[in-house]
Formats: structure tokens, C-alpha cells, sequence
């Protein structure tokens, strides 16, 4: 789960982290009246979205009265913003950060991550701030710095002070960088994160180390354990149909091809998308309707699949051990019956109760085309398609 820049400076804040003064605002008229309030001789406004890259495409500005802040949020509001990570179709803004101006002298990265490498919490820093870390990672790897970090220590002091060393921090500043850094790791923990990057981290004019972006990614296995942070959660930002999924606990991604795959397991459905991808197909989604579904999930997967305008075509790929055969086939029958299927529909079932979900199939009066294997499967699908 994703939050906003404004939601996780005031995470950052309870943690002693230093970030500038700002609101969030939802209107050009809250805008000044948030700018009025910080009496700041620089305001930034921010557009707030769940993607990375608002500088660069245009989402960031820097104004210098009321008349401009003004002008700024009338522009940004309802603008659709495009970046690297919102894909061409960009996203809607419809809040706005509105933010003092901070004098900045140096601009760093910073991040903590789940390494699955190391399978610890991995700090890493930068003195190239205010880039894409991957764009430094591709065209100079040797200014990015890592500490892994122990789960029983915790970040230590001296492993913090050596990061804000390897950054290349100002040598009387390194102490209040690493402050800021424990502060961040005590965050990142406590709030069951997988992700924190303060991109840039910022060196400013009175000597202060201060966050000047907040980018918050949350493990949804540890949500139960944070109702505060559930609340943070905007639907605006996110895909109706994961939203709808979400509902009836089923894994769905969206993706942007034309053939909708139901699959049970994530191994599995990684799988069957590779297979399709194979045989010159495009997966529209990846959807894991988990070990135990009962008809009923079925049912609303196979709903939420058909909701895609961009579905040409269904491959359900289904190896029963938990879950049996007859159901999925009970919950294909019913969710096509329902929504009325005009698009081509290819099942592969393999396990518990086959026979018995086959029977269930083929007297259905269906439209089904009936596959042997995945690969048999993935290559009906994609012709029927094509």
C-alpha cells in the first residue's frame, strides 16, 4: 500500500525526522490559505500522486506570491500528470502539497528496502540526490553505498554515520544526518514498511539536514497491525478492479494486455503469463485466486477480469490441490452466465475433483475450449485472440 508525500512527512515527523512545514490542500482556495499560514517567502506546490517523477513532468512548482500559488494550484488540480511510473495513461491530480521553500545547498538520496538477497533491511545512500536512482545505478554504481543491517541490532549508530561519511555529507552535519537516518529506520520499522526514500534528502543554507520528499510503501501482510496507516489509503490512486478484487481477498494486478488470466497460486500465474508472453500473447492481468476459494470468489474474479474492456479472451489455468477442480468450474459457469461471456474462454483443470469439474464444463452449454496443459492452454488462447 501506497500513501501520499504529505502523509508520510507526518509519519516522519512523530519520529523526530526534520521536514518543512506544509498542508495539504484540496482546492486553489485552501492553496493560499495554506500559504498565508506558513508566511513563507517561497512556497512549493506539489502535486500529489502515487508515482515518482512529479519534477520532472511538471508536477512541482515554485512560487514566489499568493497570485502565483494561486495560479499553480488551478493548473495542477485535474491536470493529468504523466511520469515514468503512471505509464502513458498518467494519473489525475486531486490534492496538492503546499509546502515552504527550504534553502537548499546539496541535494542527496536515501533509502531503506527489504533486500531479498540478503533477506535483512538494507540502507542506501547517495550524493546524487534528486535523480532516479536508477539512472545513477546504470551510469555511476560506485556513488551508491549500502549498509545491510542486522534485525536483532537494529541500524547502528556507527553504521550511520558511516553512510552520511560515504555520501559525502559536510563532515560537521554527518552527526545530523545520523540522527535522521535512526529516526527513518525506527519509522520504517515500526510502521511495517517495505519501502522509505527521501529522494532528495537535503543540506540546507542554516546547516540543517531535512527530508524534502517522504515516499512510503507498506506491507499489506502487516496492515491489520496499523489502522492509522489503513486510513491513509486512497482509492482515487488506485485500480478500481484491485480495489474490487481486495474486497474478496484475490491477488490482482492489472497489466496491459488483452488476455485475462485466473489462475490459482502465484507460481503458477506467473507462469501462465510467461507462457502466454511465449506464444505471442499479452496478459491483461495476473490474478491468484488463492488456495481455498469458494465458488463465490470465483465468481467475482471472474466478474472482475470480464470488466477490463481490454479482455479479448480468458485462460482459467487450475491445478486443484487445496482447491478443487468443481468449484472453479461452479464459478466460471455462474460468473458467465451472469455477465453474459462473448469473449473466447480456454480452461485447463488438473487435480482434485477434474472429472468432476470437466462434467460440470461441458454441460454447461458453454463456449469452451478444453486444454491438456498450460502450454496447449496459453497457445489456444492466444490464437482464439489473435
Amino acid at each position: 500500500m501506497n500513501i501520499h508525500e504529505y502523509q508520510g512527512k507526518e509519519i516522519l515527523r512523530q519520529y523526530g525526522v526534520a521536514v518543512p512545514d506544509g498542508k495539504v490542500a484540496f482546492s486553489p482556495d485552501e492553496a493560499v490559505k495554506v500559504a498565508k499560514e506558513l508566511g513563507s517567502n517561497v512556497i512549493v506546490v506539489k502535486a500529489q500522486i502515487h508515482a515518482g517523477g512529479r519534477g520532472k513532468a511538471g508536477g512541482v512548482k515554485i512560487a514566489k506570491n499568493l497570485d502565483e500559488v494561486r495560479a499553480y494550484a488551478k493548473e495542477l488540480l485535474g491536470k493529468i500528470l504523466v511520469t515514468h511510473q503512471t505509464g502513458p495513461e498518467g494519473k489525475e491530480v486531486k490534492r496538492l502539497y503546499i509546502e515552504e521553500g527550504s534553502d537548499i545547498k546539496k541535494e542527496y538520496y536515501l533509502s531503506f528496502i527489504v533486500d531479498r538477497a540478503t533477506s535483512r533491511v538494507t540502507l542506501m545512500g547517495s550524493e546524487e540526490g534528486g535523480m532516479d536512482i536508477e539512472e545513477v545505478a546504470e551510469r555511476t554504481p560506485e556513488k551508491i553505498f549500502k549498509e545491510v543491517i542486522d534485525p536483532l541490532t537494529g541500524l547502528l549508530p556507527f553504521q550511520a554515520r558511516r553512510m552520511a561519511f560515504n555520501m559525502n555529507i559536510p563532515t560537521k552535519l554527518v552527526n545530523k544526518a545520523a540522527k535522521l537516518m535512526l529516526g527513518l529506520y525506527e519509522a520504517f520499522v515500526e510502521k511495517d514498511a517495505s519501502i522509505l526514500e527521501i529522494n532528495p534528502l537535503v543540506v540546507t543554507g542554516n546547516d540543517e539536514v531535512v527530508a524534502l520528499d517522504a515516499k512510503f510503501n507498506f506491507d499489506s501482510n502487516g496492515l491489520y497491525r496499523h489502522k492509522d496507516i489503513v486510513e491513509l489509503r486512497d482509492y482515487d490512486e488506485e485500480d478500481a478492479k484491485e480495489i474490487e478484487a481486495s474486497k474478496y481477498d484475490l491477488s490482482y494486478i492489472s497489466l496491459d494486455g488483452n488476455i485475462g488470466c485466473m489462475v490459482n497460486g502465484a507460481g503458477l500465474a506467473m507462469a501462465t503469463m510467461d507462457t502466454i508472453s511465449y506464444y505471442g500473447g499479452r496478459p491483461a492481468n495476473f490474478l491468484d485466486v488463492g488456495g481455498g476459494a469458494t465458488a463465490e470468489k470465483v465468481t467475482e474474479a471472474f466478474k472482475i477480469i470480464l470488466s477490463d474492456t481490454n479482455v479479448k479472451g480468458i485462460f482459467v489455468n487450475i491445478f486443484g490441490g487445496i482447491m478443487k477442480c468443481d468449484v472453479i468450474a461452479e464459478g466460471v459457469i455462474a460468473a458467465a452466465k451472469e455477465v453474459g461471456l462473448e469473449v473466447p474462454l480456454v480452461v485447463r483443470l488438473e487435480g482434485t475433483n477434474v472429472e468432476l469439474g470437466k462434467e460440470l464444463l461441458n454441460a454447461s452449454g458453454l463456449n469452451i475450449v478444453a486444454a491438456d496443459s498450460m502450454a496447449d492452454g496459453a497457445e489456444k488462447i492466444v490464437e482464439l485472440v489473435g
